[in-house]
């Protein structure tokens, strides 16, 4: 591997990408050294880590919202992007520059030991994942958050993030199969993964997915000796729909019952709002985050992808795995629409993709179906999504060869009262939102 000069956005961008994103070469010792290379920054800022296998980008966009109207400075780092790999790295709402991308890029390549690589000598080099966590450790602290709030990537013990040497808080969203040749085949040893987030001298709050993983949690807890916190549906209520929104309220520990809306239709975004409100109620003992900063924080909260209206009753969700999927039918199943609904899909390659398909025609929520191979390297081959679908010959069907033509054959052929739904990976996600963003549908 030879050192390339480079000076753009552009080039460091192209670089990272040409990096794999799947490897396990590097050890968490190895991480946590080159970590320790770059001075540490971790210990300069406040962390909240947050892993789990659905929700996460939600539970952490929650928490950043909530903060933000209490009045702190926060830094988010999330996975994966939609359209600008920037999109990982927020700062008091704000992307960052490309001009910071760069400079944050560069302080990483320039400290590799390039004698090394370039003789294709055994040597450190961060996988794609570990560069990108690296690049926020070194521009976060720059800008003196109040807090950092981190996302893992796969799994927890082992991600990348979990390198850091101390965290004020580790919140786990709901739990299910997914990433199971990494992670483990029962929910049990997913849970186990996800548990290695917790920390000597921190509290743990997790969802309550069900007895098998929250025994996990709480074993994992009273092994390190900190408090561990459940929450379960039994801490919010469903109130009503009212013009695409949802009227709902949280029990909380200092405040009891708090009524709040979310501007969205996916039912789902409630379990993920009320875990982020009562991790920070556990970060913040009620002493500065009060209940008009709850409310207005979940109010003002968008996560593009997420059940997002891209267009006039037109809906992006990133559900990507069989959970997800069951979790974006229950939204549509009560959506309120009178006509019917038309759904684009597509998948890739190391999902439970058969699962997801029958969960998807088995509902019978969608008048067709429009199938679309994805650019993303991971999509699943257009012959074999063929292939998935006509073993269920009661629904129709059409078929496309990219992302592109499938849209623009869904925006076409709509008739008037029907609802358009695009879901099955959070790529697909993105190659819609970057479609609207450029013109090209």
């Amino acid at each position: 591997m030879k050192k390339k000069i480079i000076a753009s956005f552009e080039e460091a961008e192209e670089y990272i990408n040409n990096t794999p994103r799947f490897t396990t070469k590097n050890t968490m010792e190895d991480t946590k050294a080159f970590l320790h290379r770059l001075g540490e920054p971790d210990k300069k800022m406040r962390i909240i880590h947050v892993a789990g296998t659905n929700g996460k980008g939600s539970v952490c966009a929650y928490m950043r919202y909530i903060l933000e109207a209490a009045g702190y400075r926060v830094a988010l780092f999330t996975s994966p992007h939609l359209v600008d790999i920037r999109e990982r790295f927020v700062i008091g709402g704000e992307m960052i520059s490309r001009e910071d991308f760069l400079r944050g890029f560069l302080r990483i390549y320039d400290m590799l030991d390039w004698d090394a690589l370039e003789r294709g000598e055994k040597a450190y080099h961060p996988t794609y994942f570990e560069f990108l966590f690296f690049i926020a450790m070194v521009l976060f602290p720059e800008k003196k958050p109040d807090f950092c709030i981190l996302e893992t990537g796969l799994g927890g013990r082992l991600d990348a993030t979990n390198s850091v040497s101390r965290k004020e808080l580790a919140v786990i969203t709901h739990i299910s199969l997914d990433h199971v040749e990494y992670l483990g085949d029962t929910v049990e040893k997913i849970a186990g993964e996800k548990a290695g987030i917790m920390q000597d001298n921190s509290a743990v709050v997790y969802w309550d997915t069900c007895p098998e993983t929250s025994r996990v949690f709480e074993r994992h807890a009273a092994e390190l000796g900190i408090p561990a916190h459940s929450v379960s549906n039994s801490d919010y209520r469903f109130l009503s729909f009212h013009n695409k929104s949802i009227d709902f309220s949280v029990y909380t520990r200092y405040y009891s019952y708090i009524r709040l809306t979310l501007h969205t239709i996916a039912a789902y975004q409630m379990e993920n709002a009320t875990l982020a409100v009562r991790a920070l109620e556990e970060l913040d003992h009620g002493q500065t985050v009060k209940p008009e900063h709850i409310s207005r924080g979940i109010a003002d909260c968008l996560w593009a992808g997420r059940m997002e209206e891209v267009l006039p009753e037109v809906y992006v969700d990133g559900a990507h795995n069989e959970d997800g999927i069951r979790a974006f039918l229950e939204t549509v199943e009560a959506d309120g629409h009178e006509g019917s609904r038309v759904l684009l899909f597509s998948v890739v390659k190391d999902k439970d993709y058969e699962r997801m398909a029958e969960e998807l025609v088995k509902s019978g929520l969608f008048r067709r179906v429009l199938i679309a191979h994805m650019q993303s390297g991971r999509g699943l081959e257009l012959e074999n999504l063929r292939k998935l679908f006509e073993r269920y010959p009661d629904c129709e069907y059409c078929f496309y060869e990219n992302v592109t033509a499938a849209f623009r054959e869904l925006l076409r052929n709509r008739m008037p009262e029907e609802r358009a739904y695009i879901a099955g990976s959070l790529y697909l996600a993105g190659e819609i939102k970057e479609l609207l963003r450029n013109d090209k549908f």
